[in-house]
């Protein structure tokens, strides 16, 4: 099937949304925003532009890892009535994550099929710090996956990032076993792409005919290349990605005309 006629055929529409850092406190601030706030402005942009089939949420869902936070997340994602597939972040308290992920639409599931894709969420998360690492079990899991659908076109999702952003203080969060899982893709050439969070901005390379991209935060943004913590002052957005049955697809950042409030700058992290 040539590009042109496979273009022609109905993608799958999807919305990746990250970091929505939401509190206890429905009105709970990060740096000086109102992250639920935020977030919603994000999802009306969305349901604006076009409606998503499903999302991907990519981790540090809470801030706070309260359950009331990601009562906020479910009653947030609500508006969109599609399925919602969450990932944990560093920030997320998992057990609470995956109760409120077991009814309604959100989930917490290690894949999905559909049509000619499989979806694929992995947890980089290590209990008690910022960084990342794929467990042996991840690892075993998502080259099980792989060899277990040889002709569907793949999607990897996680949160941290399995490659260094140039960004020296976010580097030292990247994910540090990043060859053992690039081992196990480049053994898979029906891995079209991998997506990611935690960064808090645009991110975008290609490695062996894989894309690898990274999504900006429902709420602050990170500046780009900077050496230590530095807030980047431009609008949230999300990612949303077509893919195409013959496994093509089509990827672009959308974010709001401003910044839904006003940000400290002046900040040296949280």
């Amino acid at each position: 099937m040539n590009e042109k006629t496979e273009i022609t055929q109905k993608p799958l529409y999807i919305a990746q949304i990250t970091d929505t850092h939401l509190y206890a406190d429905p009105h709970g601030q990060l740096l000086g925003l109102d992250t639920r706030h935020c977030l919603t402005q994000v999802i009306d942009l969305a349901l604006s532009t076009q409606a998503p089939d499903l999302v991907v949420a990519s981790g540090d869902l809470a801030h706070d890892g309260s359950p009331q936070a990601y009562q906020h997340l479910r009653t947030c994602f609500s508006r969109l009535r599609v399925p919602i597939y969450c990932l944990p972040g560093n920030h997320d308290e998992a057990l609470a994550l995956r109760t409120n992920s077991k009814s309604g639409r959100l989930h917490s599931r290690r894949s999905v099929c559909i049509g000619n894709w499989l979806l694929l969420f992995l947890d980089s998360t290590v209990t008690g710090s910022d960084g990342g690492h794929l467990a042996e079990t991840e690892l075993d899991e998502l080259d099980t996956a792989l060899t277990s659908h040889p002709d569907s076109h793949t999607l990897v999702c996680l949160h941290h990032q399995p490659v260094n952003i140039g960004s020296r203080w976010l580097d030292t969060m990247a994910v540090d076993n990043s060859k053992a899982f690039f081992d196990i893709i480049d053994r898979h050439p029906q891995v079209r792409a991998v997506i990611w969070g935690h960064v808090h901005q645009t991110f975008e390379q290609q490695r062996n005919g894989v894309r690898l991209l990274s999504t900006p935060s429902t709420c602050i943004q990170f500046l780009p290349g900077s050496e230590e913590f530095a807030v980047d002052m431009i609008p949230p957005g999300y990612r949303w990605l077509e893919l195409y049955p013959g496994g093509t697809f089509k990827t672009g950042v959308t974010r709001l005309q401003m910044i839904p409030g006003e940000v400290n700058p002046g900040s040296r992290g949280y």
